[in-house]
């Protein structure tokens, strides 16, 4: 049987970069499909996996990461998707959550075959991220109302991109079925 995994992209974040102010909108729109993601995968006991930047602290680990997210401006956006006790956390570096990062390697021990991805920004790190999916030949689904934009343009331009090229199967976090079936 494969597995679904849900991978949970820079929503950990400070909100201290130069498009924050331009994100902080979209981020709190698609909070509400987040959650549900969450709520839907930890029900199934899916793989929960948080992926995302460490803002430039080489130094850092995931719990100070958090932190930092939670000490920053906008922390009513990190704070009702925590990551719990059972959740993964990997730190990458640049825009695809796999670019230099375990997360294949750690996908592969947990017999996942199947990845949702939900976070932030749309058009940039999980356009990259989904791509990085699809060339592992993993199956891809993205929570349209669970990613958050910079620019809703581009947004709507990457998720059609992603169903298109991709194969990923775009829809609405409550349509999302974490049960472990046969890869589709």
């Amino acid at each position: 049987m494969a597995r679904t995994a849900l991978l949970v992209i820079d929503m950990v974040n400070t909100y201290e970069h130069e498009d924050a102010d331009a994100l902080v909108d979209s981020v709190r729109t698609c909070l509400p499909g987040v959650e549900t993601v969450l709520r839907r995968a930890r029900a199934a006991d899916s793989p929960v996996i948080y992926v995302n930047d460490n803002f430039g602290r080489w130094r850092s680990h995931h719990g100070e990461i958090l932190r930092a997210a939670l000490a920053g401006k906008h922390s009513e956006l990190v704070e009702p998707i925590v990551p719990d006790e059972d959740s993964l956390f990997v730190v990458k570096a640049r825009h695809s959550a796999f670019f230099e990062t375990p997360l294949g390697y750690l996908l592969a021990q947990l017999d996942a075959e199947r990845v949702v991805l939900c976070g932030q920004v749309t058009e940039q790190c999980v356009l990259y991220s989904a791509l990085d999916a699809y060339i592992r030949h993993l199956d891809v689904v993205v929570a349209s109302d669970a990613v958050a934009h910079i620019d809703p343009e581009l947004a709507e331009a990457a998720l059609r991109m992603m169903a298109r090229n991709m194969s990923a199967d775009i829809r609405r976090s409550h349509e999302i079925s974490f049960d472990d079936s046969p890869a589709r």
